[in-house]
């Protein structure tokens, strides 16, 4: 029985893992879909053609990501804005972001 449990948990490690693989592959096409757009204006067609491909469907499926036409809009979406993700997912991105939804409540 504990070689069961012990098994599980590895195999649940595992596929954490992957998952987190995963996801860096996708951060990583933003990126290059991003630095595309400033250089050549295409970033948000290029994402979108990449989420559609088969390729791309399977990259965000593995990373746990439903590869739907909504998740292709927002993917648009954030390479419009052209706020590379490691700068998007930083401390000092969400504070200054949240500073600023409270300035327009106010």
């Amino acid at each position: 029985m504990k070689d069961f449990v012990d098994g599980t948990a590895f195999n649940n490690e595992q596929g954490n893992r992957a998952r987190k693989l995963f996801a860096a592959v996708v951060l990583a096409a933003l990126d290059d879909a991003i630095a595309d757009d400033k250089k050549y204006g295409n970033g948000p067609e290029q994402i979108a053609r990449w989420a559609r491909s088969r390729d791309g469907r399977e990259v965000l499926s593995c990373a746990g990501i439903d590869p739907n036409e909504r998740v292709v809009e927002g993917l648009m979406d954030f390479v419009g804005k052209g706020i590379r993700t490691s700068v998007a997912l930083s401390r000092e991105e969400s504070e200054r972001r949240h500073a600023a939804q409270q300035a327009e409540a106010a």
